[in-house]
């Protein structure tokens, strides 16, 4: 009975381990252009974005019709302080990531003219190695339920 709980200890360890592991998103990343969306397929990270990541932090500078941003993000679940400077105004906004499995979510606020504002973006790796990008923000031109965007990025 013991020579066969060894092996099955073993796995079991392996399996655990391989499954607490996070995914590096770290590389260039392109968007791949989505026929079937009105937008091309651009939200989440922009057009292209340079990703760096290391245990304690996720750097991320997109290239975007409006200019190039970057944001750091701390991985420990701490919140994360970033400015975003658009149209000559400077937009603090607090960030939280956390991981869930292989999935890494990343919950931002800030005010935007006075007004509150929450967006989430969740980013994970298919089994092609291809980034996948969810955004979520609210409806700034209709006023109606939170727009839900899917990017899809090829590593260059």
């Amino acid at each position: 009975m013991r020579a066969t709980a060894v092996p099955v200890t073993i796995a079991l360890f392996l399996s655990v381990s391989a499954f607490a592991q996070t995914p590096n998103f770290a590389g260039k990343w392109t968007a791949v252009p989505d026929a079937s969306s009105a937008g091309g397929g651009r939200g989440g990270l922009g057009q292209e974005a340079v990703i760096k990541q290391d245990e304690k932090t996720l750097t991320i500078t997109r290239t975007t019709q409006m200019g190039e941003f970057t944001s750091t993000y701390n991985l420990d679940g701490s919140e994360s302080k970033n400015t975003l400077n658009f149209q000559g105004n400077a937009i603090e906004q607090l960030s939280k990531a956390k991981w869930n499995g292989g999935k890494l979510t990343v919950d931002t606020s800030m005010s935007f003219d006075g007004n509150p504002v929450q967006l989430s973006m969740t980013l994970a790796l298919d089994a092609s190695g291809n980034l996948i990008v969810e955004s979520t923000r609210p409806d700034f031109q209709g006023g109606g339920a939170p727009v839900t965007t899917k990017t899809t990025y090829k590593k260059n």
